[in-house]
């Protein structure tokens, strides 16, 4: 995600600075060149050795190093970094930002750098609501500094609160999102997915295994690209991706009303929910017991959400549907397109590994309105929905399908 990119880590002195120990090699791991950069305190906590082995850069820390100095290091490394991340940012080196101090090698190179800046304070509950340091953030985020939130929890001084340094993969998609072109920006985009659930009485229900990660990273992508988000979910144990506005739904019922509340508003649609064909045609209020015998279940079926929205579609909007298959992927996925007035339809073949419900990766096929088909090589779902928003960005700017 950050292939060929330059990341500067300022590390500031608290107890935190282990954990960005941790996010060097998470930074470097996604194709990031690191540099670091130490305050004396932190210098307490963990040795520039460490960081030096993780980043395999050498580490800024003495501004008047005569060596480093000759070529006047810190203006260099200042123009270096595509982007300036401060982890763990105390109370103090917030406070030198905000008044525009430079004396020492990292509030130097802050003062003297034009990439984007991203603060991730960590510190005591009770510093961290001081007024002092409030205004800071104000006077931060004023200047134009990203402030990345701290987490609430136990801290290391065993009070509990707001201040923990916040998770090291918030702050790796903070960056991700900070580089990653805004090529969505100001579009509104909705993404449906996940199962849903049909009860036939309060503790059992119809449903089938999907687990949502395909629709949770077409939301991700899109947040990351800088589009409003809307992602309409059914029931699934993921984390709404940051910067999406998330709606949870149960049933399909419940599903298609909130989606055809939201389209008319929406510049694109992409439906990677796993929507249950049908439901029960009665709820019993209690639960069924067992009894000898067979039970039967009748059903009815669900409304087809996505030719819903094929048939209100405006023409300017871009609507995507997926086709989970066993057999016949293109026949049954072109159909599907045609059918619903789709813009294109990406097939997945379930009888293949690691493919479809359940899994991290997907190799899909993408059929086109104009009949072409592009088959794509097994890839991560993020991969996935990035081919994905990639077609949609190029209808959305009056490309041809």
């Amino acid at each position: 995600m950050l292939k060929g990119k330059t990341i500067l880590l300022g590390v500031s002195g608290g107890i935190a600075v282990y954990k960005a120990a941790e996010l060097v090699r998470l930074l470097v791991k996604e194709g990031a060149s690191v540099h670091v950069v130490m305050t004396a305190n932190a210098q307490q906590f963990v040795t520039p050795l460490t960081f030096q082995a993780l980043s395999n850069n050498a580490v800024g820390i003495d501004l008047f190093s005569m060596e480093s100095e000759s070529q006047i290091s810190h203006i260099q490394k200042a123009r270096l970094p595509d982007l300036v991340l401060v982890a763990p940012a105390t109370a103090n080196i917030m406070a030198k930002m905000a008044a525009g101090i430079a004396d020492d090698y990292l509030t130097t190179i802050l003062l003297a750098t034009t990439a984007p800046v991203v603060v991730c304070p960590a510190m005591n509950v009770k510093m961290w609501e001081h007024p002092a340091t409030q205004r800071n953030l104000r006077s931060l985020a004023e200047l134009g500094y990203q402030i990345q939130p701290p987490a609430v929890g136990s801290l290391a001084c065993r009070e509990e609160g707001a201040g923990r340094l916040a998770d090291n993969e918030d702050i790796l998609e903070t960056a991700v999102r900070m580089l990653t072109p805004p090529t969505l920006a100001g579009r509104h985009v909705l993404v449906g997915a996940g199962p849903t659930w049909e009860s036939f009485d309060p503790v059992r229900f119809l449903s089938n295994p999907s687990s949502g990660k395909m629709g949770y990273a077409l939301a991700k992508i899109a947040a990351r690209r800088c589009a409003q988000v809307h992602l309409v979910s059914g029931p699934c144990c993921l984390e709404a991706p940051a910067g999406v506005e998330r709606t949870c739904v149960t049933s399909a019922l419940e599903m298609r009303d909130e989606i055809l509340r939201l389209s008319p508003q929406l510049d694109a649609i992409v439906m990677a929910a796993a929507v249950s064909d049908y439901r029960p045609s009665a709820k019993s209020p209690q639960k069924l017991k067992k009894v000898a015998g067979k039970l039967t279940v009748l059903l009815e079926p669900n409304p087809d959400i996505l030719a819903a929205l094929g048939e209100v579609k405006p023409p300017a909007q871009v609507l995507v549907g997926f086709a989970a298959e066993t057999e016949n992927l293109l026949k049954n996925a072109k159909d599907k397109l045609v059918r619903k007035n789709l813009d294109f339809i990406v097939a997945n073949d379930l009888s293949k590994r690691g493919s479809g419900f359940g899994c991290d990766t997907n190799e899909v096929t993408i059929i086109e309105r104009s009949g072409a088909v592009i088959d794509l090589a097994p890839m991560t779902k993020e991969d996935v929905a990035s081919h994905i928003w990639d077609r949609v960005e190029r209808l959305l700017t009056g490309g041809k399908n």
